[in-house]
Order: structure tokens, then C-alpha cells, then sequence
């Protein structure tokens, strides 16, 4: 009888998988950009539709024709810049060395202490904006905002002249992207808990006869060397892992009467501005994405949106 092969269960391209250490993700690379103005946004998922677009893609059997996508609609209210941050590079990195914080609003929640009085430092190399997010213009009940950091594309001098124009400012996501553009989506995924190796990494689950167990690895490994190899599949944490979605096409910016289904979106509600992303992106309805432009693909595709599906997703 010939020997049954085939690849392991479970990829080994992250790894630990153990739980993201804040819900909110952050951004280590922005693309260069020549422009002064910011390189992300964020916005919460509230659920997915479908749309029926003109093909664009030249080499596609359907160019010209009109298909249908699925999107994910993101709740994008405008972003207040709380601060700016300054960055000096050093031998090990960019090391923050100084900041300048605007008046926070009476809206924005944030359990922190400002240095309005802060001023900018004598020297830095790099600028990002620290923003904070406005659930009460959203159609979320959560009270407390959640800050981050944006780059900001341009040379130095262009980079602090825009920081110093819109600190104390809103932000929107018209002001950055536009239809057509690519775009990397980052979040936390949806949490499963402490799982089990078959639903963790999709081991097969063994038959009838097997002794004892059936959900469980049929081989752990060779006697010597006298310990379990890490690779082997095993139970433990499973989701709520920081993920990065790349090369997602946007679709749309506009006002979300055009695109919230009869009843508002099941388990989130009625958003004010949203953001229509091709496909999926990692985390649950309510979880905060992130989005920048794309790191691999900087063109821009016109897009010819036919339909957009308003009807209710209750019950399905």
C-alpha cells in the first residue's frame, strides 16, 4: 500500500498564537508617499452587503461586464487629532522625543492627562499625528474613544506644516483616499477561546476504531529526542490574533443612507459615513479596523458601482 502524504494542518506563518495585546492594532510601515497628508484611517465594521460593478480588469474573461462583489462596510466617522508626535532616529530605531497636544473636546473620552503646554522639540526626523476616534458620531454605543497614530506622507517641512494645521481639527477619510485606490486593512480577529487541535489547525478527526480519542493528534513525534516538537498541533488559544489584510480595493466613500440595509445592520446598527472595502477584513462586527494605503500597490482603479444590495440581512 503506498504511503499517504500530504501537507501539514495548520500554517506555521504566525506564530505564537497567542491573544493581540490591545484591541486597537498599530502600524509599524506607511508607504511613501510625496503628498502632505495623512497615510490611515480607521473606521468599525458593521457588516458586509454586496454590489454589482463594471469589471475593470483587463485580463479578466469578464472585463467590460458587470459582476457582483461582496464588500465589508466600515462605520468611518471623521478623526480628531489630538496631538502631534515627534520621532528622532537613533541607532536602535525611532525613539519619540517630544509631543504637542491640542485641547481635547468634551466628547472625546480619554482616561489620560494632556500636556496642553507641551511644546515642539529643537530637533526630530520624523512627524505622525495622534488621533482619536468619535463614537458619538457613529452608530456605536461605546463611550470611550481609542487613540492611535497616523503617518503623514510629504517631507519634513511639509509634514509639520500640515500636523500644525489640523491639530485641534477633524479629519475625514475623503481628505485621504479616494474610490479606486488600494488600500491594507489591519485588526484583531474574532476570538474562539481555548480550542482544540482539530478546530485550531483542521487535523483530520479520527476514525471509529482509533483507542480512546478521536479529536486528537494520532502522532506527537519520535521518542528521541525526549520532548514535543513545537510544530506539532495542539490545543490552545484560538483568534483574537492581530492580522493584516493587504491589497484590498475601496470601493466607495459616501454617506450611509446609500448603503444601510432595511433595519440597519444586524448586531451593529445605523452608521453615518461609511467605507466600502472589497471582500472581507479580519475581526468581528463593532471591532475598530484600520486601514492605510496599500504597502505592495499604489494604482488606482476607476470604479463603476451599477447596484449597491440595501435589503435586509435579518434572518440570513
Amino acid at each position: 500500500m503506498p504511503k499517504r502524504t500530504r501537507p501539514r494542518h495548520g500554517s506555521l506563518q504566525y506564530w505564537p498564537r497567542k491573544r493581540a495585546k490591545r484591541i486597537v492594532t498599530r502600524t509599524r510601515h506607511w508607504a511613501p508617499s510625496k503628498d502632505a497628508k495623512p497615510l490611515g484611517f480607521a473606521g468599525w465594521k458593521a457588516g458586509m452587503t454586496h454590489v454589482q460593478l463594471v469589471d475593470q480588469n483587463s485580463k479578466s474573461p469578464t472585463f467590460g461586464k458587470t459582476i457582483v462583489k461582496p464588500v465589508t462596510v466600515l462605520d468611518a466617522p471623521s478623526l480628531f487629532v489630538a496631538a502631534i508626535r515627534f520621532y528622532k532616529t537613533s541607532f536602535n530605531g525611532d525613539r519619540a522625543v517630544g509631543e504637542k497636544w491640542s485641547k481635547l473636546p468634551k466628547d472625546i473620552k480619554l482616561k489620560l492627562k494632556t500636556d496642553i503646554k507641551s511644546e515642539m522639540p529643537k530637533e526630530f526626523d520624523n512627524i505622525t499625528l495622534v488621533v482619536a476616534t468619535q463614537p458619538a458620531k457613529s452608530g456605536m454605543r461605546q463611550i470611550k474613544s481609542d487613540l492611535f497614530e497616523i503617518g503623514i506622507g510629504g517631507t519634513s517641512d511639509q509634514k509639520l506644516a500640515y500636523a500644525d494645521s489640523v491639530l485641534g481639527k477633524e479629519i475625514n477619510a475623503k481628505d485621504i483616499f479616494k474610490p479606486g485606490e488600494f488600500v491594507d486593512a489591519s485588526a484583531v480577529t474574532k476570538a474562539f477561546g481555548f480550542t482544540g487541535p482539530v478546530k485550531r489547525f483542521g487535523i483530520r478527526i479520527q476514525t471509529r476504531k482509533d483507542k480512546q480519542m478521536h479529536r486528537h493528534v494520532g502522532s506527537i513525534g519520535s521518542t528521541v529526542p525526549r520532548h514535543i516538537d513545537w510544530r506539532v498541533p495542539a490545543a490552545g488559544q484560538h483568534g483574537f490574533h492581530t492580522r493584516t489584510d493587504f491589497t484590498k480595493k475601496l470601493i466607495m466613500i459616501d454617506d450611509a443612507s446609500k448603503v444601510t440595509p432595511s433595519g440597519g445592520f444586524v448586531g451593529y446598527g445605523l452608521p453615518k459615513s461609511v467605507i466600502l472595502i472589497e471582500g472581507s477584513v479580519p475581526g468581528p462586527r463593532k471591532r475598530l479596523v484600520r486601514i492605510r494605503k496599500a504597502a505592495r500597490d499604489s494604482r488606482t482603479i476607476p470604479i463603476d458601482v451599477k447596484y449597491i444590495s440595501v435589503e435586509s440581512k435579518q434572518g440570513k
